[in-house]
């Protein structure tokens, strides 16, 4: 066991140690960092404090004035007002909470069900792994974007619903990660000496199996993220997504249509939150990718 965990320790050390040499990586880190922090701050002043921190520093993200509407970029309003004079900045802000939701919750879901559904046709084979697996193919044979529609015109608008659709999109990804490292994995010979000192399949599974098999997991998770976002920002945009009432930037978008010409404002920064946001978990999510590759890694080394 000694040797065991000083290789764990070797390689996170490793891990790390590549990714604080990856200039890419760390501009992602950040970003990702940042997201978080302000989803996180919009969720606690909004719910516990009813906005009375952010509005000591930006305007209410809900609060209407018919004698500033679309006013451009400014000291008052950073990122200038829509068309109901309510602050640019504030409601983009507010809206990186939605979005942080949206992907944590429905990617979690999907990878928590997508492992569960790939363990178990993997280590079990036929004919659960054939009944699985083509269920997984009958999800995959739909465009994930019009799948997640077909299931929000089916459920209704609301946050929940937004979660739910988004995560049926994924589940077959996860399943079939999954499904490809247990099967890897379970022909091993740690396998068949946890078999023959009779431990139950489901402790096999999740905690000799399914260890070694998080590598390629994480990594889909950080991409997924990264598309998850867009999803539910494409949802709100074509108002299947959430209420209205709420601020989004698929929302603020899709009201900015009208006055892309007259106020580019209102469209260009929403735009920009979502590119920013998705490019910082793609540039984690590359680093996370190229540090955990055993390949990578032995070429490094070999370099070394």
């Amino acid at each position: 066991m000694s040797n065991a965990r000083s290789e764990y320790v070797g390689t996170r050390a490793r891990v790390i140690s590549r990714i604080r040499g990856d200039t890419l990586a760390m501009v992602g880190g950040v970003i990702v960092v940042g997201v978080f922090a302000v989803a996180l701050f919009s969720a606690i002043d909004d719910f516990l404090l009813n906005r009375q921190l952010i509005t000591m520093l930006v305007a209410d993200p809900y609060e209407t004035d018919r004698f500033a509407r679309l006013l451009a970029p400014s000291l008052e309003h950073p990122f200038g007002t829509d068309e109901q004079g309510r602050d640019i900045f504030a409601r983009t802000l507010y809206g990186t909470r939605t979005s942080v939701v949206v992907g944590l919750a429905a990617v979690g879901f999907a990878s928590a069900v997508g492992i569960v559904i790939g363990s178990v046709t993997a280590y079990y084979g036929d004919p659960i792994d054939m009944i699985g697996m083509r269920a997984m193919d009958v999800l995959l044979s739909f465009p994930s974007i019009l799948l997640a529609i077909a299931l929000m015109a089916i459920l209704g608008r609301g946050l929940e619903n937004v979660i739910f659709a988004i995560a049926i999109v994924y589940v077959p990804t996860f399943a079939r990660i999954t499904r490809s490292e247990v099967l890897s994995e379970k022909s091993e010979q740690y396998v068949g000496a946890a078999r023959a000192m009779g431990y139950p399949d489901t402790n096999i599974v999740s905690r000799e199996i399914l260890p070694n098999s998080l590598t390629p997991i994480i990594v889909q998770f950080t991409f997924s993220m990264a598309t998850a976002i867009i999803a539910e920002a494409a949802l709100s945009f074509l108002g299947l997504g959430v209420s209205p009432i709420h601020p989004t930037w698929g929302i603020m978008l899709s009201g900015a249509r009208q006055y892309i010409t007259s106020a580019w404002w209102y469209s260009i920064f929403p735009g920009l939150a979502i590119m920013v946001t998705v490019l910082g978990f793609n540039l984690l999510g590359d680093s996370l990718r190229d540090a955990l590759d055993p390949q990578q890694q032995r070429d490094a080394e070999g370099r070394m």
